[in-house]
């Protein structure tokens, strides 16, 4: 079984996030890059768990510029067997998704995994426009995930319950929370991932359909304010003259 992993960078947490050029780009300055927890815990480390159980390869993608090789070599260390960097700047979802999409058909995977989200756009759209430029199934926000042979397996949440799935590969999934849980890369993984494989490749022609006109900072959160809990009287009127939530 051939399985793809979709990754993307993304800042860390703790990164203080600015803008330049009058609000219109992302300042980069300073930031700390990180693998995009959703892709690394979920989609990779149950791809892994996969191969582990069933055989089979584990290689992941990512649409970027070589300032992502270091997240990719992080990738690798967790465990997968190889890499590939379309060498293309990452302009918007559908872009991405037709890059991903056009080489994991040409390359005839059985299974591409997502994470749900990235944490800097949470927009939750690649995974389903892979399937749809592949022409084949999509399973969205998956919590648990097995294969049977040609057959996978799956739970989701829904309204009200769980919706279980079966579904014959190929297949696209995006993986949330339940999926699997995060691996730390030990010193022989990290030693291995200098000499595993990373293919870089030429992205093929795509028209782009988004553009960022601006960014703007939410604001800024108020102060805490403490009251008595003897005067119940002055929350009361907090709430209702400042908060107008009564």
């Amino acid at each position: 079984m051939k399985i793809l992993v979709c990754i993307s960078k993304s800042p860390d947490t703790t990164s203080k996030i600015a803008f330049t050029d009058g609000n219109s780009k992302f300042d980069e300055n300073g930031v700390q890059y990180i693998v995009n927890p959703y892709d690394e815990w979920y989609a990779l480390v149950r791809a892994l768990e996969l191969k582990e159980a069933n055989g089979g390869t584990v290689s992941i993608i990512n649409v970027g510029t070589t300032q992502d090789d270091a997240i990719i070599r992080k990738a690798l260390a967790i465990g997968a067997d190889d890499a590939v960097r379309i060498d293309a700047n990452p302009t918007d979802a559908y872009y991405v998704s037709m890059q991903i999409a056009a080489y994991a058909k040409a390359n005839s995977y059985d299974l591409v995994l997502t994470g749900k989200e990235t944490i800097n756009y949470n927009g939750s759209q690649v995974g389903g426009m892979i399937s749809e430029a592949m022409d084949v199934p999509f399973l969205s926000l998956a919590s648990k995930l097995e294969i049977n042979g040609t057959t996978a397996s799956l739970e989701t949440e829904i309204v009200g319950g769980l919706q279980l799935v079966e579904v014959e590969l190929p297949i696209v999934v995006s993986c949330a929370k339940g999926m699997a849980e995060q691996r730390i890369p030990n010193m022989r993984g990290i030693m291995a991932a200098r000499t595993k494989p990373l293919n870089v490749v030429a992205p093929i022609e795509v028209e782009m359909l988004t553009s960022y006109e601006s960014y703007t900072l939410p604001e800024a959160k108020s102060a805490c304010r403490m009251i008595d809990p003897e005067n119940m009287d002055e929350l009361v009127e907090l709430l209702h003259q400042e908060a107008k939530v009564i």
